[in-house]
């Protein structure tokens, strides 16, 4: 089965929920994306600014004091943390930059929550010559204020959302409404695999990368694919990345891991495929945090980026086939994740892939030694040392 179908489904998520005045848009970065899929200089470029520009390919490092403390499965991490800016943001916005390029959009507008999609966004502008506008819900300003630092620095203009819960969801309604405006000249760089066709299918291949990457270096360092990949999923852009390449290999056993701040129960989660029921949010059907009304629940997370109320169709047709399972970790344990990997193996982690990191610790326990648990670490820890600080201040 072809995934997605040419209405952009997976299944029974995806699709195209937008205003009319966005449907040619769609259409034609639709066309401007296969085309440059089969483009042999399209190609050759993003290859050449992966390894170049934004250091591609980045290592997969056996964890060995952090496997010996937990005494269990060895533990192995993807470290996208490596990459010029920090995350695997970076591996996007390469790619849909070069695209608007192509298509002679000379504006971009993005929109961030822990900032790295803005500053990867920035960064791409900054590199190709575009006029870029990022949009920040304005709690995440202030959580994320050296990242703000950056993509100004970067040339960008960051514009702050005042409006719902001032966090990632209400930055892409804003990013959507001005790209609506200025659909003419403007291409709206996408940071996550959510929203309508084509952005999840463009969003998951330009980030197919690493899980690429990951099962040439399983074969070439262990001569065998891992037992689990596990990954942090808030839209899901790092995880399907990982994920995809290993869809077929039924003997991996995927682990997708939301953010169940703090705790399920509570109602401060962003655990949609955990808790969520099945929706439109964002020009796409899947999985969200909805009332009984159908409107859209207030989220949290102690890590910027997974702050949303929302998740990627593609993670939402692996949850109902059953192709990858889905778990959530709150913002203590994701701390104690954090501080576990600063603590064994000299690595200062995001606290989005700390969450991935604490689950992985809680499996791997479990396993015998041979067993192989990759982690996808996403991003790395700078922007969040303030708030790690004022957690513990406060449980102090």
């Amino acid at each position: 089965m072809k995934l997605p179908n040419e209405q952009g489904y997976f299944g029974d998520f995806g699709g195209k929920f937008v205003p009319e005045t966005l449907m040619t848009a769609l259409k034609e970065l639709e066309q401007a994306y296969i085309e440059a899929s089969s483009d042999p200089g399209f190609v050759a470029r993003l290859e050449e600014l992966r390894h170049t520009y934004a250091g591609r390919p980045t290592p997969l490092y056996e964890a060995q004091r952090l496997s010996e403390k937990i005494c269990g499965a060895t533990i192995l991490l993807k470290r996208e943390d490596l990459l010029h800016t920090g995350a695997h943001k970076i591996n996007n916005a390469l790619g849909q930059g070069l695209l608007a390029s192509r298509m002679g959009k000379q504006r971009i507008v993005a929109e961030t929550g822990a900032g790295q999609h803005g500053v990867a966004a920035a960064t791409v502008c900054a590199l190709l010559g575009l006029e870029c506008v990022v949009y920040m819900g304005e709690e995440d300003l202030v959580r994320q204020a050296s990242n703000v630092s950056r993509m100004k620095l970067l040339g960008a203009e960051v514009r702050g959302v005042a409006s719902g819960s001032r966090t990632l969801e209400d930055a892409i309604n804003e990013a959507v409404r001005d790209w609506v405006t200025n659909v003419q000249n403007t291409h709206y760089l996408l940071g996550s695999a959510v929203g309508p066709h084509p952005y999840p299918i463009m969003v998951r291949t330009f980030q197919s990368v690493i899980g690429i990457e990951t099962r040439e270096q399983m074969l070439s360092q262990y001569h065998r694919l891992p037992d689990y990949i596990i990954a942090c999923v808030g839209g899901g852009s790092n995880a399907i990345g990982i994920f995809h390449p290993f869809r077929d290999d039924s003997d991996v056993k995927l682990v997708g891991v939301e953010a169940a701040g703090r705790g399920l129960n509570s109602g401060l989660h962003s655990a949609s495929l955990n808790r969520g029921r099945v929706g439109v949010l964002h020009g796409a059907k899947s999985y969200l945090l909805q009332n009984e009304h159908g409107q859209i629940r207030p989220t949290h997370s102690i890590a910027p980026g997974l702050d949303y109320p929302g998740v990627g169709p593609e993670h939402s047709y692996y949850k109902e086939s059953g192709r990858a399972t889905y778990t959530a970790v709150n913002d203590e344990q994701a701390l104690e994740g954090f501080h576990l990997l600063c603590e064994t193996e000299g690595i200062i982690p995001a606290l989005e892939p700390a969450h991935a990191l604490y689950y992985a610790c809680q499996i791997a326990r479990e396993l015998p030694q041979e067993n192989l648990v990759v982690v996808n670490l996403s991003g790395r820890g700078d922007k969040d040392l303030d708030i790690v600080l004022q957690a513990q201040e406060a449980g102090e």
